[in-house]
Protein backbone atom coordinates (compact mmCIF):
# COMPACT_ATOMS: atom_id res chain seq x y z
CA UNK A 1 0.00 0.00 0.00
CA UNK A 2 2.37 2.93 -1.60
CA UNK A 3 1.52 6.40 -0.63
CA UNK A 4 3.03 8.55 -3.64
CA UNK A 5 0.64 11.92 -3.07
CA UNK A 6 2.96 14.57 -2.18
CA UNK A 7 3.69 15.32 0.96
CA UNK A 8 1.57 18.67 1.35
CA UNK A 9 0.23 21.25 3.79
CA UNK A 10 -3.02 19.64 3.46
CA UNK A 11 -4.68 16.36 3.96
CA UNK A 12 -6.93 14.27 1.61
CA UNK A 13 -10.43 15.04 1.84
CA UNK A 14 -11.92 11.82 2.71
CA UNK A 15 -10.57 9.60 5.41
CA UNK A 16 -9.93 5.92 4.03
CA UNK A 17 -10.35 2.89 6.43
CA UNK A 18 -7.09 1.55 8.30
CA UNK A 19 -5.54 -0.88 6.35
CA UNK A 20 -4.00 -4.07 7.60
CA UNK A 21 -0.23 -4.08 8.01
CA UNK A 22 1.41 -4.73 4.79
CA UNK A 23 4.31 -6.56 6.06
CA UNK A 24 3.58 -9.24 9.44
CA UNK A 25 6.14 -11.71 9.45
CA UNK A 26 5.29 -12.74 12.81
CA UNK A 27 2.66 -11.21 16.03
CA UNK A 28 4.16 -8.83 18.38
CA UNK A 29 6.73 -10.62 20.79
CA UNK A 30 6.68 -13.41 18.82
CA UNK A 31 10.11 -13.26 18.25
CA UNK A 32 13.08 -12.88 21.19
CA UNK A 33 12.45 -11.03 23.36
CA UNK A 34 14.08 -7.38 23.83
CA UNK A 35 13.36 -3.87 24.18
CA UNK A 36 11.16 -2.54 20.63
CA UNK A 37 12.15 0.14 17.95
CA UNK A 38 8.78 2.01 17.29
CA UNK A 39 9.17 4.14 14.03
CA UNK A 40 6.21 6.13 13.29
CA UNK A 41 5.82 8.35 10.00
CA UNK A 42 2.53 10.46 8.87
CA UNK A 43 3.73 13.13 6.49
CA UNK A 44 1.84 12.31 3.85
CA UNK A 45 -1.67 11.06 3.49
CA UNK A 46 -0.73 7.10 4.47
CA UNK A 47 0.61 6.60 8.01
CA UNK A 48 3.58 4.71 7.96
CA UNK A 49 4.65 2.37 11.23
CA UNK A 50 7.48 0.07 11.58
CA UNK A 51 8.68 -2.33 14.85
CA UNK A 52 11.91 -4.54 15.15
CA UNK A 53 13.20 -5.33 18.58
CA UNK A 54 16.02 -2.37 18.97
CA UNK A 55 19.35 -4.41 17.65
CA UNK A 56 17.47 -6.83 15.71
CA UNK A 57 17.95 -8.64 12.82
CA UNK A 58 14.61 -10.31 12.08
CA UNK A 59 12.56 -9.07 9.74
CA UNK A 60 11.21 -5.37 10.85
CA UNK A 61 7.04 -5.54 11.03
CA UNK A 62 5.83 -2.45 8.88
CA UNK A 63 2.18 -1.34 8.37
CA UNK A 64 0.96 1.42 6.02
CA UNK A 65 -2.26 3.15 6.31
CA UNK A 66 -3.72 5.23 4.24
CA UNK A 67 -5.89 7.44 6.29
CA UNK A 68 -5.68 10.72 5.29
CA UNK A 69 -7.89 13.15 7.33
CA UNK A 70 -9.15 10.16 9.54
CA UNK A 71 -5.41 9.79 11.15
CA UNK A 72 -6.55 12.17 14.11
CA UNK A 73 -9.06 9.21 14.96
CA UNK A 74 -7.38 6.21 14.05
CA UNK A 75 -3.89 7.37 15.39
CA UNK A 76 -4.05 4.84 18.65
CA UNK A 77 -5.86 2.39 16.65
CA UNK A 78 -3.16 1.74 13.82
CA UNK A 79 -0.45 1.36 16.31
CA UNK A 80 -1.59 -0.85 18.39
CA UNK A 81 -2.87 -2.99 15.82
CA UNK A 82 1.10 -3.06 14.94
CA UNK A 83 2.03 -2.75 18.81
CA UNK A 84 -0.44 -3.06 21.76
CA UNK A 85 -0.53 -0.69 24.09
CA UNK A 86 0.10 -2.83 27.15
CA UNK A 87 3.66 -3.65 25.28
CA UNK A 88 4.38 0.27 25.20
CA UNK A 89 6.25 -0.90 28.36
CA UNK A 90 8.60 -2.40 26.48
CA UNK A 91 9.58 0.13 23.96
CA UNK A 92 13.65 1.13 24.22
CA UNK A 93 13.88 3.57 21.76
CA UNK A 94 10.85 5.72 19.23
CA UNK A 95 11.70 7.75 15.73
CA UNK A 96 9.30 9.51 13.96
CA UNK A 97 9.41 11.87 10.95
CA UNK A 98 9.05 15.68 11.55
CA UNK A 99 8.22 16.50 8.23
CA UNK A 100 7.87 19.06 5.84
CA UNK A 101 4.49 17.38 5.54
CA UNK A 102 0.73 18.01 6.39
CA UNK A 103 0.45 20.47 8.86
CA UNK A 104 -2.20 17.70 11.16
CA UNK A 105 -0.88 14.79 10.11
CA UNK A 106 2.87 15.51 11.04
CA UNK A 107 2.11 17.22 14.42
CA UNK A 108 -0.25 14.08 15.82
CA UNK A 109 2.64 11.49 15.25
CA UNK A 110 5.45 13.89 16.68
CA UNK A 111 3.50 14.84 19.85
CA UNK A 112 2.49 10.51 20.16
CA UNK A 113 6.08 9.84 20.19
CA UNK A 114 7.31 12.76 22.15
CA UNK A 115 5.27 11.83 24.85
CA UNK A 116 5.74 8.45 24.58
CA UNK A 117 9.78 9.14 24.98
CA UNK A 118 8.88 11.70 27.77
CA UNK A 119 6.70 9.44 29.10
CA UNK A 120 8.86 6.42 29.19
CA UNK A 121 12.20 8.38 29.28
CA UNK A 122 13.32 6.83 26.11
CA UNK A 123 15.46 8.41 23.24
CA UNK A 124 13.71 9.74 20.66
CA UNK A 125 15.17 10.37 16.48
CA UNK A 126 13.48 13.21 14.70
CA UNK A 127 14.21 12.81 11.17
CA UNK A 128 13.38 14.62 8.32
CA UNK A 129 10.81 13.32 5.34
CA UNK A 130 12.74 14.85 2.30
CA UNK A 131 15.79 13.51 4.28
CA UNK A 132 13.90 10.28 4.46
CA UNK A 133 13.16 10.23 0.41
CA UNK A 134 16.84 11.16 0.00
CA UNK A 135 17.64 8.40 1.02
CA UNK A 136 15.26 5.97 -0.31
CA UNK A 137 15.85 7.56 -3.91
CA UNK A 138 19.45 6.65 -3.45
CA UNK A 139 19.42 3.22 -1.92
CA UNK A 140 17.27 2.47 -5.19
CA UNK A 141 19.26 4.25 -7.84
CA UNK A 142 16.55 6.39 -9.35
CA UNK A 143 19.09 9.33 -8.98
CA UNK A 144 22.84 10.34 -10.13
CA UNK A 145 25.43 10.15 -7.00
CA UNK A 146 25.33 13.93 -7.55
CA UNK A 147 23.19 16.61 -5.98
CA UNK A 148 19.70 16.77 -6.32
CA UNK A 149 16.92 18.40 -5.01
CA UNK A 150 13.26 17.19 -3.26
CA UNK A 151 10.79 19.76 -3.90
CA UNK A 152 6.97 19.76 -3.80
CA UNK A 153 5.09 22.47 -5.16
CA UNK A 154 3.03 24.36 -3.32
CA UNK A 155 -0.26 26.10 -5.17
CA UNK A 156 0.31 29.93 -4.97
CA UNK A 157 2.56 29.76 -2.52
CA UNK A 158 5.84 28.50 -4.76
CA UNK A 159 8.10 26.04 -3.97
CA UNK A 160 9.32 23.63 -0.74
CA UNK A 161 12.69 22.44 -1.50
CA UNK A 162 15.67 20.58 -0.13
CA UNK A 163 19.20 19.66 -1.33
CA UNK A 164 21.33 16.34 -1.15
CA UNK A 165 23.86 14.23 -2.09
CA UNK A 166 25.47 10.73 -1.59
CA UNK A 167 26.96 11.01 1.67
CA UNK A 168 29.88 8.67 0.94
CA UNK A 169 31.05 11.32 -1.30
CA UNK A 170 32.05 13.03 1.45
CA UNK A 171 30.00 16.42 0.57
CA UNK A 172 32.81 17.66 -2.39
CA UNK A 173 33.93 21.10 -0.33
CA UNK A 174 29.97 21.87 -0.71
CA UNK A 175 28.32 23.47 2.28
CA UNK A 176 24.67 24.01 2.74
CA UNK A 177 22.78 27.26 4.19
CA UNK A 178 23.97 27.15 7.41
CA UNK A 179 27.60 26.47 7.28
CA UNK A 180 29.43 22.99 6.27
CA UNK A 181 26.95 20.09 5.02
CA UNK A 182 24.92 17.86 7.15
CA UNK A 183 24.92 14.05 6.53
CA UNK A 184 23.87 11.05 8.75
CA UNK A 185 27.30 10.62 9.82
CA UNK A 186 27.56 14.26 10.75
CA UNK A 187 24.09 13.15 13.12
CA UNK A 188 25.74 10.78 14.61
CA UNK A 189 23.68 7.89 12.51
CA UNK A 190 26.78 5.83 11.57
CA UNK A 191 25.13 2.80 9.33
CA UNK A 192 26.76 -0.17 10.15
CA UNK A 193 26.60 -1.50 6.36
CA UNK A 194 28.67 1.25 5.82
CA UNK A 195 26.20 3.15 4.07
CA UNK A 196 26.71 6.84 5.09
CA UNK A 197 23.35 8.03 4.09
CA UNK A 198 22.45 11.54 2.32
CA UNK A 199 24.27 14.33 2.61
CA UNK A 200 21.71 17.17 3.63
CA UNK A 201 23.43 20.40 1.55
CA UNK A 202 20.13 22.49 2.10
CA UNK A 203 17.69 21.86 4.75
CA UNK A 204 13.97 22.14 3.20
CA UNK A 205 12.58 25.54 3.08
CA UNK A 206 9.99 28.02 1.06
CA UNK A 207 10.85 29.32 -1.91
CA UNK A 208 9.33 31.69 -4.53
CA UNK A 209 9.57 29.71 -7.60
CA UNK A 210 11.69 28.21 -10.16
CA UNK A 211 14.14 31.29 -10.53
CA UNK A 212 14.68 31.65 -6.19
CA UNK A 213 15.60 28.09 -6.49
CA UNK A 214 18.11 28.28 -9.21
CA UNK A 215 19.45 31.21 -7.40
CA UNK A 216 19.87 29.23 -4.31
CA UNK A 217 21.42 26.12 -6.28
CA UNK A 218 24.13 28.77 -7.75
CA UNK A 219 25.22 29.93 -4.17
CA UNK A 220 24.91 26.25 -2.69
CA UNK A 221 26.59 24.33 -5.52
CA UNK A 222 30.61 25.15 -5.87
CA UNK A 223 31.95 26.32 -9.26
CA UNK A 224 32.41 23.11 -12.06
CA UNK A 225 29.05 21.50 -10.51
CA UNK A 226 26.42 20.22 -13.16
CA UNK A 227 23.96 22.88 -13.29
CA UNK A 228 20.73 22.36 -12.82
CA UNK A 229 20.38 19.71 -10.32
CA UNK A 230 17.67 17.22 -10.68
CA UNK A 231 14.51 17.66 -9.56
CA UNK A 232 12.76 15.15 -7.77
CA UNK A 233 9.45 15.67 -6.33
CA UNK A 234 8.45 14.98 -2.96
CA UNK A 235 6.43 11.77 -2.75
CA UNK A 236 6.09 9.59 0.19
CA UNK A 237 5.69 6.33 -0.30
CA UNK A 238 4.89 3.91 2.36
CA UNK A 239 6.00 1.46 3.78
CA UNK A 240 9.31 2.35 2.29
CA UNK A 241 9.80 5.60 4.10
CA UNK A 242 9.11 4.40 7.56
CA UNK A 243 11.22 1.61 6.36
CA UNK A 244 13.93 4.03 6.17
CA UNK A 245 13.15 5.56 9.14
CA UNK A 246 13.41 1.98 11.67
CA UNK A 247 16.46 1.67 9.69
CA UNK A 248 18.50 4.63 10.54
CA UNK A 249 17.22 4.65 14.18
CA UNK A 250 18.76 1.35 14.24
CA UNK A 251 22.14 2.51 12.84
CA UNK A 252 21.89 5.52 15.67
CA UNK A 253 20.99 3.18 18.40
CA UNK A 254 23.92 0.74 17.10
CA UNK A 255 26.61 4.30 17.27
CA UNK A 256 25.21 5.00 20.97
CA UNK A 257 23.78 8.26 19.85
CA UNK A 258 22.01 10.48 22.54
CA UNK A 259 18.69 11.44 21.77
CA UNK A 260 16.41 13.17 23.60
CA UNK A 261 12.96 13.74 23.26
CA UNK A 262 12.53 17.90 23.67
CA UNK A 263 14.18 18.78 20.46
CA UNK A 264 11.95 17.09 18.36
CA UNK A 265 9.44 19.02 16.97
CA UNK A 266 7.91 19.42 13.58
CA UNK A 267 9.21 21.29 10.57
CA UNK A 268 7.06 23.69 9.14
CA UNK A 269 8.81 25.82 6.09
CA UNK A 270 5.88 27.28 4.63
CA UNK A 271 4.95 29.08 8.10
CA UNK A 272 3.29 32.18 7.84
CA UNK A 273 6.12 33.69 9.71
CA UNK A 274 9.31 32.72 7.27
CA UNK A 275 9.78 34.83 4.46
CA UNK A 276 10.10 32.78 1.31
CA UNK A 277 13.35 33.19 -0.80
Amino acid sequence: MTDSSPAGPSDSSSPAPAAAPTSDPAPAGAHASGPWLLALHSSGETLGVALQHLGGQEPPRLAAFPLGRGLSGALFTCVESVLPAPQWSRLGRLAVATGPGGFTGTRLTVALARTLAQQLNLPLDGVGSFQLMAQRLLRQGAVAPAPFWVVQELPRRGLVAGLYAPGGQGGGGRRGAGGAAAGWADQGWGDPAGDPGPLELAAPRLYRGASALADAEAALLPAGEEAPAPRCPAEVRQPDDVAELLRFSQAAAAAGRPAPWSPVLPLYPTSPVDAAG
